[in-house]
């Protein structure tokens, strides 16, 4: 039978430096990664990133014109439940002219403070008004085609109370915001170069898809933590 001290003699062997050949030896490189993903050509960014979407039980739509963008909303919001929108401060949305369009769908508006503006207790009315809205729109920093993601972050957006709280969110984009890999979107957001941080606002959020989580059981419950719909909107150059 192996004593405890005979044990502990094992370990102490197991653990002894190498020999003097082997101790300074260099780890062995590692390979080149290269490619992971096949490569997508830029013309069928668009049509990548939303078959990935629709994939993950998200939402496209596409418009051309303002009348398109008008039926979009209208669509999008006579789904919701009854209640007010909460905007971003994205400034895409304020090209727009969002908040007058949700307004003429007889919807009031709720719109996120510029920067410097926000006080503790105007974050704490925005939290309890955004559990309350019906819906939230946002604008995106990017949009990852090879996973449906959204690529949302607090400097642009003002919070993220606005994509995450309301059952609804509705996030527009442009086709040059369109990336194919994770890599390009890391290398486009802003870095410090002090600390070599990202400096894109106190967040940086990466959605794919609706909310979902599964118990024990592994069923899938949409819209736990986060939204139960999710749309894309994609608002094409010809809308300025």
């Amino acid at each position: 039978m192996t004593t405890k001290e005979e044990m502990l003699k094992r370990i102490r062997k197991a653990l002894e430096d190498p020999s003097p050949a082997t101790r300074h030896r260099d780890p062995e490189p590692l390979p080149e990664l290269g490619q992971v993903m096949p490569p997508v050509p830029r013309t069928a960014l668009v049509d990548k990133f939303e078959a990935e979407l629709q994939a993950v039980t998200g939402t496209v739509h596409r418009a051309a014109s303002t009348e398109e963008l008008d039926r979009i909303l209208q669509a999008i919001l006579g789904s919701c439940e009854p209640g007010p929108v909460m905007l971003s401060r994205n400034p895409v949305l304020a090209m727009l002219r969002v908040a007058d369009r949700i307004k003429a769908l007889g919807r009031s508006v709720i719109t996120w403070p510029d920067a410097g503006e926000i006080s503790g207790e105007d974050l704490a009315r925005l939290r309890a008004e955004g559990f309350g809205a019906a819906a939230g729109i946002t604008g995106v920093d990017f949009v990852l085609a090879e996973s449906g993601t959204l690529v949302v972050s607090s400097v642009t957006e003002g919070g993220q109370m606005t994509s995450l709280a309301p059952p609804v969110h509705v996030a527009l984009y442009r086709r040059a915001q369109v990336v194919e890999s994770l890599e390009a979107v890391l290398a486009g957001l802003p870095f410090s170069r002090e600390s070599n941080v990202p400096i894109s606002g106190r967040s940086v959020v990466f959605i794919t898809g609706t909310s979902r989580t599964a118990d024990i059981e592994q069923i899938t419950i949409r819209g736990v933590h986060g939204p139960t719909h999710v749309h894309a909107v994609l608002v094409e150059d010809t809308i300025y």
